[in-house]
């Protein structure tokens, strides 16, 4: 019998942008910049996508990564665990242009993990009786009052990757890893932007952080625009 062909999900940055269309939920890695995927986000820009809802852990910087679209108007909404390196977006919220929801940051990736494996929300006492318990459920386990947590989905998922096989599994470099796994698993379609794409096999498979079954698309990154920012 012949050999199967294996499958490669590799594709260009025109066939990201397929996916990415107005008014999509997009769920982004990354953590002040650091490991947002650039080239799909300047891809984003140069198309003109626009009324976005924008998950992720910040609003990054005015003119890195995810920032340069929260900077130029192209959200609606943010679901985020602050924007205070980005000082655009709190104009754009105050002045009723950008609605932010807030959810303090080890509670927004355990909301993002949950969505990632399919789980309805978690249950966690941080927020009780302040601001960010307002129109959440309260939950009593064995006596114990928690809030409610939704989980969280997208139906794009855009994350940065040190190296890709063809078949999507990915590796991560150090601190750019942040996010991005678990932004990985809840996006309905998953689009990994990365260095270096190398054939099935050449990964150590004790290295691989990501299966390539969460990812359905690679594609070749063009270069970053947040390392100088941390140096």
């Amino acid at each position: 019998m012949p050999p199967k062909k294996s499958i490669s999900k590799v594709g260009t940055l025109e066939d990201a942008l397929s996916y990415i269309h107005d008014r999509c939920t997009l769920m982004f890695g990354g953590f002040g910049g650091v490991g947002n995927p650039p080239t799909i986000i300047n891809g984003m820009l140069e198309k003109g996508v626009k009324e976005l809802t924008l998950i992720g852990n910040d609003a990054g910087f005015p003119t890195i990564g995810i920032g340069k679209l929260v900077s130029q108007g192209r959200a609606k909404k943010l679901i985020v665990s602050h924007i205070g390196s980005n000082p655009v977006a709190g104009q754009l919220m105050m002045e009723g242009k950008l609605e932010v929801e807030f959810s303090p940051q080890g509670t927004l990736v355990e909301r993002i993990r949950a969505g990632g494996v399919g789980l309805g929300g978690v249950l966690t006492d941080i927020g009780i009786d302040s601001m960010v318990e307002e129109g959440k459920q309260r939950v009593i386990v064995h006596g114990e009052e928690y809030l409610l947590e939704t989980a969280l989905t997208a139906d794009i998922a855009i994350v940065y990757a040190k190296t890709a096989d063809t078949f999507g599994n990915l590796v991560y470099e150090t601190s750019a890893r942040n996010t991005n796994p678990l932004v990985a698993m809840a996006g309905k379609f998953t689009i990994a932007e990365v260095e270096e794409i190398v054939e099935i096999g050449e990964l150590n498979p004790e290295m691989i952080v990501t299966p390539g079954v969460f990812v359905d698309l690679v594609i070749q990154s063009k270069g970053v625009d947040w390392k100088w920012a941390w140096e």
